[in-house]
């Protein structure tokens, strides 16, 4: 029977969550949750009951059922059915509407599919992020930020905060949002780089987990507006090799994670969770450019792998080293920041053409960009000098180089296109809740 929302409970029983149904055989539970779907066959009516762990379905008699969304509890006896989902279905005896909806929803959330409509998909997101498969991505992301997080406090690392309103770009002032500053001109972070670097010299070995800002006109399935940016900077290196072991092991630490914690959310959406080999492959950039004109008769223009060069080479790899992962190294300067570490010739002067830097490739796709840093001061001003930057608008940054900064080096994983590829998401829009690119402000 329906219960009047505004009528009391009398004794209730603790909530039983959908996925502990099975704990519950033949006794009597209360459910709460939001109704996913509805059938009503004459005298019998279907609910399907979603909660935060999953969905079950309860039947009853004489309901008045009210539109998808509404939020509901349902108290009914637990009982074995083979086509319920999870096994088990809940045969009402008392049903109570919590909060109805007033309208039906926009989309009907069973039915969704990210390859249809998906523009509509975005503009409903306040109602299509409850869908079983958009949420389960975020639980996945969830999930790897929260292992990000505790495998770095295990190696010795401290979470910090960096501003996000600032007065300079970090990487030589592009495609940066302006705001106004109380009357001064400043803007949104397009990543913490200078702080975490700053901040080596306090903890030597620090992270954050924040969003990064870029004023970037793509309109692409790979990128974002605003992101989820997982940073990382560590002290007394010796180079970037460093940093790259410490990526391999944090990669696998994350993986290792998400098949105890999130396995159910990757076989909804079949995707698989990768292992990550003891040593990841590496390649220069030279030779990766190389490989890919050779093997796959690809010719890579610019200074950068372009995306189909990043698909090739993983393919590669993939195939000769059974590794999603490949790391590719040895930057020329003209593709890294200004802070980028020169790397040695053979006589162990700098490089004036080869940086430290390396970009980290998953499943077809760059996911990390890194290296070791120039900690030496009279190095930092002449390189920001040859990449015609004005000193006076890093002097917060430089100065801090002026007192014994160690050797270090960092890099930042985008949150969100690491939990697509991951996931198998073709646009990285659907690994953020509510994404912002340049054509979205909204919801």
């Amino acid at each position: 029977m329906t219960t009047p929302a505004t009528q009391p409970a009398q004794q209730r029983l603790p909530r039983t969550l959908t996925r502990d149904l099975s704990h519950h055989d033949g006794q009597t539970v209360r459910l709460q949750g939001f109704v996913h779907a509805r059938r009503d066959l004459g005298g019998v009516q279907f609910l399907v009951l979603r909660d935060v762990s999953g969905v079950t379905q309860c039947v009853g008699s004489g309901l008045t059922l009210p539109l998808a969304e509404s939020s509901v509890e349902v108290t009914g006896k637990v009982k074995a059915h083979p086509k319920a989902p999870g096994g088990f279905e809940v045969q009402v005896e008392d049903f109570r509407v919590i909060s109805a909806a007033v309208e039906p929803a926009p989309v009907e959330i069973p039915k969704m599919e990210w390859n249809v409509n998906p523009e509509t998909m975005l503009d409903y997101r306040v109602v299509t992020v409850r869908g079983l498969k958009e949420r389960a991505a975020l639980k996945v992301q969830a999930e790897l930020v929260a292992a990000f997080r505790d495998h770095l406090m295990t190696e010795g690392f401290t979470e910090i905060s960096t501003p996000k309103i600032v007065s300079a770009g970090a990487e030589g002032g592009a495609n940066l949002f302006p705001i106004d500053y109380f009357g001064h001109p400043a803007y949104l972070a397009q990543s913490p780089q200078l702080y975490k670097q700053i901040m080596v010299g306090v903890f030597e070995r620090v992270f954050e987990v924040a969003p990064v800002y870029r004023a970037e006109e793509h309109a692409t399935s790979r990128h974002l507006n605003e992101y989820l940016s997982l940073d990382v900077e560590m002290g007394f290196i010796e180079d970037e090799e460093d940093v790259m072991s410490l990526e391999n092991r944090l990669l696998a630490a994350i993986m290792t994670r998400l098949k105890t914690t999130a396995q159910a959310e990757f076989d909804l959406l079949g995707a698989h969770i990768p292992d990550v080999p003891a040593h990841i492959p590496r390649i220069t950039l030279l030779d990766a450019r190389a490989l890919v004109q050779e093997k796959y008769g690809h010719v890579v223009g610019g200074k950068d792998l372009d995306p189909e060069a990043e698909r090739l080479l993983c393919q590669h790899y993939a195939e000769t080293a059974g590794s999603d992962f490949v790391f590719v190294t040895k930057y020329p300067r003209a593709a890294r920041p200004f802070y980028a570490h020169p790397d040695s010739n053979a006589d162990g002067t700098p490089s004036s053409e080869i940086t430290r830097g390396f970009d980290l490739l998953f499943r077809g796709i760059e996911i990390t960009s890194g290296g070791q840093r120039i900690h030496d001061h009279a190095m930092l001003m002449e390189s920001i000098a040859t990449y015609k930057l004005k000193p006076e608008t890093l002097e917060g940054y430089t100065e801090v180089f002026k007192y014994g900064m160690p050797p270090h080096g960092g890099f930042a994983i985008g949150a969100e296109r690491l939990t697509a590829k991951l996931l198998g998401i073709s646009n990285v829009r659907y690994a953020r809740a509510f994404p912002r690119d340049r054509h979205r402000l909204t919801p």
